[in-house]
Order: structure tokens, then C-alpha cells, then sequence
């Protein structure tokens, strides 16, 4: 498998400029939750064994990254997270996967976040596209967690904007 693939999966990222984790301010949602958007960026944890290369995956392959998250492209470390993805569906062209992660964060807000994604990756693309992970649940200051992060990649980092809301 290639970089650029294990990378698409990210949650961590999966992974948008503007907002970044420290500036944020929680907002008071209507149902007296709360409400955080914030931007990280997500740097992947080379796994033992190197890389991957090869033939396209297929249905059936499984395979897990591990990312660490900043503040900042190569700023202060506020986080980590881990995904496992499994394509489900593909072609020639294209392959879908399902991906399940987690992501831990520190700094205030802190708390685990875990997240959800099916996505369709084009093979032929040297960066895969942007896509949503939705957030589908969530401890400390992010217990009862919905929402969505956006994942782009930026260079050798992927790009995570966060938008969640506690109840």
C-alpha cells in the first residue's frame, strides 16, 4: 500500500488553516452544550517495516496508521490518534473505505474523540481528495461528541478541521 493511501484513511486523521486548536473558545449551543471548532494538523507515525508498495489493495485488506497532532505544521504535539480502515468495495479506478479511529487530545479542550468515515478513493490521484469523518462519540470535554472533521492533505501533513458540539 502507498503512503498516499494509508494517508487518505487519515481521521486524523484524517485529518482546516484558519482556527487553530489554542485560539478556541467554546460557544454556548442551544441545548446548553457546548461548541468547538478547531484546526490540528496530523503528521503520520512511520510504522515498523516501512512502507507498503505494491498492488492496488482489494476488498478485504485491512490496515491501521497511527498519527501525531499539532497546533501547527511542526508546532507544539497536543495529541495523537489511530485508525484502522478496511476497503469494502473496489474497481480499477477506485476503492471505498470504512475507517474507525480515535483521536486523544490535550491542552484543553482534552478528551478522546472517535470517529467514523466510508470514503471513495480515486487510485489514479497522487493526494486523495478532501472528505468528512463523522464524530460519533467522545469523553472529558468532549463526552456525548457529535459532529464532523474535514481532512485535506497539506503537504506531508493532513489538514483536520474540527467541528463538534457536546449535549
Amino acid at each position: 500500500m502507498n503512503r498516499s493511501f494509508t494517508r487518505a484513511g487519515a481521521l486524523g486523521a484524517a485529518t482546516i488553516a484558519a482556527v487553530t486548536f489554542a485560539a478556541t473558545a467554546p460557544a454556548a449551543a442551544a441545548d446548553n452544550g457546548k461548541s468547538y471548532d478547531f484546526t490540528l494538523y496530523a503528521k503520520e507515525v512511520p510504522a515498523a517495516g516501512g512502507e507498503e508498495t505494491g498492488a492496488p489493495p482489494k476488498v478485504g485488506d485491512v490496515f491501521t496508521f497511527a498519527e501525531d497532532l499539532y497546533r501547527t505544521k511542526g508546532g507544539e504535539k497536543v495529541g495523537r490518534d489511530g485508525v484502522t480502515c478496511a476497503v469494502v468495495r473496489g474497481s480499477a479506478q477506485q476503492i471505498d473505505v470504512n475507517c474507525v479511529g480515535t483521536f486523544v487530545l490535550s491542552g484543553g479542550p482534552g478528551g478522546q474523540l472517535t470517529g467514523q468515515t466510508l470514503t471513495t478513493f480515486d487510485l489514479s490521484e497522487e493526494q486523495p481528495a478532501s472528505f468528512d469523518v463523522a464524530i460519533t462519540g467522545g469523553t472529558g470535554d468532549f463526552k456525548e461528541a457529535r459532529g464532523y472533521v474535514r481532512t485535506s492533505p497539506d503537504g506531508d501533513y493532513e489538514r483536520l478541521e474540527f467541528h463538534v458540539t457536546t449535549r
